[in-house]
């Protein structure tokens, strides 16, 4: 065999390994994308309590509209800063999150009434409901308007 078909085949070999280790290479980085997204996804909408407009005569009270509710959880350690984050609904009303931190493995309920903010209680501060009852859509946008997280109910629970 001459030194040319050596070289050769050495040069097929080296250009096989990289191939092989580029379709190894490319579903581990796609996997820690997952794995970097999932960790991203440590805050969550929990829970929705909507008001009951039907049964409730005063549903435009502030009793009322606190007891309507979203409850944003942290599953993580670690505090995340909220500012600038945004609670919206399938209507365009908007709630946004100003200077709250919202500490590891806690969770805040955001009332749609009036209050005095707490640690694990905010307001709104509207006079009017939010989260319809039959069919809504709440959506969690962080500071770069980015989703991160929804929960619909009601009979059209895709859009």
């Amino acid at each position: 065999m001459s030194a040319a078909s050596t070289s050769r085949r050495i040069a097929a070999t080296v250009l096989a390994a990289g191939a092989v280790v580029s379709a190894v290479a490319l579903p581990a980085s796609a996997h820690d994308e997952d794995r970097r997204h999932r960790q991203d996804a440590r805050v969550e909408i929990s829970a929705v309590q909507t008001g009951d407009r039907d049964r409730d005569r005063d549903h435009r009270s502030n009793r009322a509209l606190n007891a309507e509710w979203v409850e944003i959880t942290n599953n993580s350690r670690r505090t995340v800063d909220l500012d600038g984050w945004t609670l919206r609904d399938r209507d365009g009303n908007r709630y946004r999150f100003d200077d709250y931190r919202l500490a590891g493995r806690s969770t805040v309920r955001v009332h749609t009434g009036f209050g005095r903010d707490t640690r694990t209680d905010l307001y709104q501060d509207r006079h009017h409901s939010v989260w319809d009852e039959r069919s809504d859509k709440a959506t969690l946008r962080d500071h770069r308007g980015h989703t991160v997280d929804t929960e619909s109910w009601g009979r059209d629970r895709r859009r």
